[in-house]
């Protein structure tokens, strides 16, 4: 069997390697039969790029039967059509259970095309047949209004990875080959998604990688040289740099390189024989014997020139193997007639007439070297992970609930109890290997740490003596990066798997660009019938603005809030439980949903308890309530309405209307608390929005409402817009004021204390107006009280810190 030597390039291979390649492992009929079926998929990648008439060239090109707006990339496309047919063989001749991920940015025509030849895109979208007058509509689809983009978008059967966004494709590999133990994820990283940050992490994916239950991932770095005008940084690196790279992180690389299609299809051929031959190795020793150490798994470069196969020259200009190719090589053909010959003159060289019958179907030889059912890389079931999802097996969460006899009055971490659920979870699915939790080294910290008496944290390699829950079999997913741990997260639930992601706040934030491009894949899904529904994306949120006793300014950002609002609300969720019994309510909800990205938000410290488990669940089942207990309204109309979401605005929300009663005893309050954000939109902008009666029952008609939110302010204008009289909704937030410093200083620095939601009700009360003077000079007395005890004594005032709600 063939092997290239990692610490050789082709500038210094003998000429028996050269020899050896060029022979290869393909007999001559195969190789013929494959560069002929990678001519089709090339050409279907042009075709659609230009085409929206005469799809198979039937007649001579005329202006009018390409596209007005010509949009695609084609500079990467004949690299990825050439993995495709070669891990098809694989899959054929080992029957290999494989999935394909290509990272380049706009592969979109190479993946459709590939798809369609294998019969899949046909079965999923069965207008687009199999011969003429589909090949025309697939042509048509390809980046037109109401078609397909140009990414391997959500619509491409065999897709879990857009790579519309660079950097991600290694974690979603990772994520995928996870508990997934026959599982082969082939991985095209682009020269240009190379240079991104989120991919530099992903490389270290292999110290998570356990071969003894795990699939596996091969990934290809496709070297073409240039990115859309600049050249790719790790395309100039020598081939010893960047074996030596892929050597520090884990992995035996194997190089193939040339523009001798022949030659080509030989090297890889071989090297991708050695690839799996060198995996299942890995894979049969660790099952046998155990996992003994970190592997080096393989890895292949893949050298050819970008725009592989199309024009050398174009206007004058070097084309092939340059930036000119990057994406439309010929732009105006239309109305050029030198570039409409060429461009015909370049399909024709595909010979589509020996690829295609006069029906416009793919001739039997080449259509025979596709996989059959599941095992083709566009119909496998991990590449539509709700055909293969199996339900959680969840405990009760009425089981961890908080004893709560009086409201405000136990003080307890409430992320705790979700630690506890989280370990008989992990428990109860232990046979199924259907769950993980992913964090960036802050379980612990997050108070989930009861996951350790049952699970380990996950790592690879050499441990200490020292170590704390750390082996090989572990299912907590522990690393630095929340790039990493959102693309694992959404890798396993997209195959098919549930699972957490949990994270300090303000650093969701990395990882926003992430969570958006995931929710937007959703959204799309769920207009595909073929698709069915995966495990909701849950995101944990903690550590927040409000609460960083150990850590400053740069630690205090809820802003994930406003980019998961700005999302379509047939996906999103956001909920902000004020207590430990409404997060374990919440909780079992996301964890028992489908298609939704769920975001939650409650901090780890210990914080006053308000309900018990029966109000709880009541509470969020409804999304909004009033807590009458609270409130001085005795149900009737109220003066003034109080209204919080999240837990820290709870807490100074009650705190607040306990201090009215004793400073305004007369004053007529309502206390309403939202743990379903997206409750207080209006039912036309969200399923779980409010009816005008709905939104008038809680926060009445006309009267005025302050409400603390744990967020940005604008978010709650944002929200209710469209309500009746909204202009009397004021907010008190976070206000971008932080530092590292007591609680109470917190929510005094943004105006949000308890002090200040009180001066802000008694300034709203019209029939306060005489008395409000000197009822404001208390509260500001108040706040300057505390403020003084804080840099006093370096802690809050005793009456403030150990508050609990009492008549």
């Amino acid at each position: 069997m063939l092997k290239f030597d990692v610490q050789h390039s082709s500038a210094v291979r003998t000429t028996e390697e050269r020899e050896a390649a060029a022979a290869g492992p393909l007999p001559p009929t195969l190789l013929d039969q494959m560069q002929r079926y990678w001519q089709a998929a090339n050409y279907l990648t042009l075709a659609q790029i230009y085409l929206r008439d005469n799809p198979l060239l039937r007649e001579p090109l005329r202006p009018e039967h390409v596209k007005p707006r010509l949009l695609g990339h084609w500079g990467t496309s004949p690299g990825l059509n050439l993995v495709y047919v070669h891990l098809s063989r694989l899959i054929r001749e080992r029957d290999a259970d494989v999935i394909y991920l290509a990272g380049p940015g706009h592969g979109g025509p190479a993946l459709v095309g590939n798809a369609y030849l294998e019969g899949t895109y046909s079965e999923v979208y069965p207008e687009v047949t199999r011969d003429r007058a589909g090949l025309r509509l697939l042509c048509r689809r390809f980046s037109t209004p109401g078609g397909v983009p140009s990414h391997v978008s959500v619509q491409t059967p065999g897709s879990i990875h857009e790579g519309g966004e660079l950097g991600y494709v290694l974690a979603h590999a990772f994520g995928a080959a996870f508990d997934a133990p026959d599982l082969i994820v082939a991985a095209v990283v682009g020269d240009g998604e190379a240079e991104c940050g989120p991919l530099a992490g992903a490389w270290r994916s292999t110290a998570f990688l356990n071969p003894a239950r795990d699939g596996a991932v091969l990934p290809i770095l496709h070297l073409n040289g240039y990115k859309i005008s600049g050249p790719a940084v790790i395309a100039r690196d020598s081939d010893a740099d960047i074996a030596a790279f892929l050597q520090g992180n884990g992995y035996d690389a194997r190089f193939v390189e040339g523009d001798d299609p022949r030659h080509v299809h030989q090297a890889f051929a071989a090297t991708l024989d050695w690839c799996y031959e060198r995996i299942r190795g890995i894979q049969r020793d660790a099952r046998a014997g155990g996992v003994t150490g970190r592997p080096r798994w393989p890895a292949i470069v893949l050298r050819t020139p970008k725009g592989w196969t199309g024009p050398k020259e174009v206007d004058g200009q070097p084309a092939e193997g340059t930036f000119r190719s990057h994406q439309v090589p010929m732009a105006d053909v239309r109305t050029n007639p030198a570039h409409l010959a060429q461009l015909e003159s370049w399909m024709r060289s595909y010979r589509p007439d020996a690829l295609f019958d006069r029906d416009g179907t793919l001739v039997p030889d080449l259509a025979a070297l596709a996989p059959r059912g599941d095992r083709r890389m566009s119909a496998n079931p991990r590449a539509n992970g709700g055909t293969v999802l199996v339900d959680l097996d969840l405990p009760d969460f009425r089981d961890y609930a908080i004893a709560v006899d009086r409201p405000a009055v136990v003080r307890r971490e409430s992320t705790r109890q979700l630690g506890k659920l989280l370990r008989d979870v992990f428990v109860r699915n232990a046979g199924a290997a259907n769950f993980r939790l992913f964090c960036p080294d802050e379980t612990n910290s997050n108070r989930l740490g009861d996951v350790f008496e049952v699970e380990n944290r996950c790592f690879v390699g050499p441990g200490l003596d020292v170590d704390d829950h750390l082996s090989a079999d572990g299912r907590v997913m522990e690393v630095l990066s929340e790039h990493l741990c959102e693309g694992w997260l959404e890798g396993y639930t997209l195959t098919g798997r549930h699972g957490l992601f949990a994270t300090y706040e303000a650093f969701a934030m990395v990882s926003a660009s992430m969570t958006v491009q995931h929710t937007k894949w959703l959204q799309e899904a769920r207009h595909l019938p073929w698709r069915a529904p995966v495990a909701s994306l849950n995101i944990l949120l903690t550590s927040t603005c409000w609460r960083n006793d150990h850590n400053g300014f740069s630690h205090q950002g809820p802003g994930l809030i406003d980019v998961m609002l700005s999302k379509r609300g047939s996906v999103t969720r956001i909920y902000l439980p004020p207590d430990a019994n409404c997060l374990l309510s919440v909780a079992d909800h996301c964890l028992r949903s489908r298609d939704y990205v769920n975001l939650i938000v409650i901090d780890k410290q210990p914080q006053l308890q308000f309900l018990d488990m029966a109000a709880a669940i009541e509470h969020c089942a409804n999304g909004a309530s009033i807590w009458h207990e609270a409130g001085t309204d005795d149900g009737g109309e109220p003066d003034v309405v109080l209204g919080s979401a999240g837990d820290i605005p709870t807490l100074e929300t009650l705190a607040a209307a306990w201090y009215l009663r004793r400073l305004v005893p007369d004053l007529r309050v309502r206390v309403v608390n939202v743990v379903d954000l997206m409750r207080l939109f209006p039912a036309r902008h969200h399923p779980h929005g409010m009816t005008e009666a709905q939104f008038v029952d809680l926060f009445t008609a006309d009267k005025p409402v302050v409400f603390a939110f744990h967020g940005y302010q604008r978010a709650i204008h944002e929200i209710v817009h469209g309500h009746p009289d909204v202009d009397r909704i004021h907010v008190r937030g976070f206000n971008e004021q932080g530092t590292t410093t007591t609680p109470f200083q917190m929510v005094v620095l943004n105006e949000m204390s308890r002090f200040h939601l009180a001066a802000e009700a008694i300034r709203r009360v019209p029939r306060l107006r005489d008395r409000a003077p000197g009822l404001l000079a208390e509260c500001d007395a108040r706040i300057a009280e505390a403020n003084a005890y804080a840099r006093e004594h370096f802690e809050d005032q005793p009456e403030i810190r150990d508050w609990v709600w009492s008549d």
